[in-house]
């Protein structure tokens, strides 16, 4: 089944935690586990068993590309789509996020009327828009 319904989202702000959250579950229906830290979305990963990951960038202790890296190394998750949630979007750095295996990244802050469809069409570019 190539729907997107299980988001597992790492943030540190709990104001966009809860943004995001309401934005993905009202807007786009989608089911969102929020973790506040790196080392706890390693913890609940594969027990929520997402089915994208979108990742905040700079957080305390593991940040984001620390993060997808300990994640990738999980086998449940080597493969599973991730992109990035950051102020940081000039090219230079979505290409360094792209080349951590990242597929893209969601500029912050974010519009939370836009962001289920930005999660979907990103989702898409790995499932040919099933």
């Amino acid at each position: 089944m190539n729907t997107l319904q299980r988001i597992l989202y790492v943030e540190d702000e709990p104001d966009i935690q809860a943004v995001a959250k309401l934005a993905l579950e009202m807007v786009g229906g989608f089911t969102v586990q929020i973790c506040s830290s790196g080392e706890e979305a390693l913890r609940v990963a594969e027990s929520f068993a997402p089915d994208m990951i979108l990742l905040d960038v700079m957080m305390p202790g593991m940040d984001g590309p620390s993060t997808l890296k300990a994640l990738r190394a999980l086998p449940s998750l080597a493969t599973l789509p991730v992109a990035f949630m950051t102020a940081k979007v000039q090219s230079h750095e979505v290409e360094q996020f792209k080349s951590l295996g990242a597929l893209d990244v969601i500029p912050k802050p974010f519009d939370p009327m836009q962001l289920a469809t930005q999660v979907q069409a990103i989702w898409n570019m790995t499932h040919g828009g099933q």
